[in-house]
């Protein structure tokens, strides 16, 4: 989903005014076990989205574009 994305920034930057997305278990909690990412919240299909000052619309339309994307390029790969 994450790489659908369009507004929001693929980063780990907090405190930033623009909307940020990042898949904690392979970038910030990366460095720990499948158990202790668990223990902190950390799943594999986790994303952590960070809201800036992007409209609340124009968030919504991005992630709802993702998904749909992402969704796609999965019945795409099953009918492979």
């Amino acid at each position: 989903m994450i790489r659908h994305i369009e507004l929001f920034s693929h980063l780990a930057n907090i405190g930033d005014a623009k909307s940020l997305i990042i898949h904690p278990a392979s970038t910030t909690h990366s460095q720990l076990t499948p158990d202790e990412q668990y223990e902190t919240g950390v799943t594999p299909d986790f994303i952590r989205l960070s809201i800036g000052l992007e409209t609340v619309e124009d968030l919504l339309e991005d992630l709802d574009q993702a998904l749909r994307a992402a969704v796609a390029q999965v019945g795409e790969s099953v009918s492979a």
